[in-house]
């Protein structure tokens, strides 16, 4: 077998999450409900998104992390589904995330639902290291938790109450 190169179809994924003690005050520019489920046993994430209006968008996603903390999260590689193709991939056991993302530019802020109540989650993406690297913290933001393995999408969606509680304590969030 040749060496499976992991770069071959992929692209670097630079992001920064800060955990937030509410939503921002200011109105979101669009709002959609997500539906993430952590493939049991594999790098996948199979995810719906509802935009009011708007048909759903599927999509199946490999994350690879990178060696190294930084800018680079790792390399993404993304397919869009057909609903037909989203629901063989459902029937698969996973681990399910939902949430609610509010884009509030430059920031997309994830307000979680059950079991994780309470947490918010913003993420601003961008395009090279020196934009990352720029980025000014948000006012509104308890910590920067981009480099916390805690607040990925993967451990989130294994996350119990008690543990999200105990991890929002530690920033001095008192969850509802």
């Amino acid at each position: 077998m040749a060496d499976l190169d992991p770069g071959k179809y992929a692209r670097p994924e630079r992001e920064r999450r800060f955990l937030l003690a509410v939503p921002p005050a200011t109105g979101p520019v669009v709002t959609r409900r997500i539906t993430d489920r952590y493939l049991t046993g594999t790098r996948m994430r199979l995810r719906a998104m509802e935009l009011p209006g708007a048909e759903p968008v599927f999509k199946l996603t490999q994350k690879i992390p990178a060696e190294r903390p930084g800018p680079v999260q790792g390399l993404i590689t993304t397919v869009y589904l057909s609903a037909a193709e989203y629901e063989v991939f459902a029937a698969l056991p996973a681990r399910v995330l939902r949430k609610v993302r509010h884009s509030v530019p430059p920031l997309g802020v994830d307000v979680f639902g059950p079991p994780l109540d309470g947490l918010v989650l913003a993420e601003a993406e961008f395009d090279s290291d020196e934009e990352a690297t720029a980025f000014a913290v948000p006012s509104l933001a308890v910590a920067e938790v981009t480099a916390d393995p805690r607040f990925t999408g993967g451990r989130l969606a294994a996350a119990t109450p008690s543990e999200l509680r105990e991890w929002l304590a530690g920033f001095g969030i008192a969850p509802p």
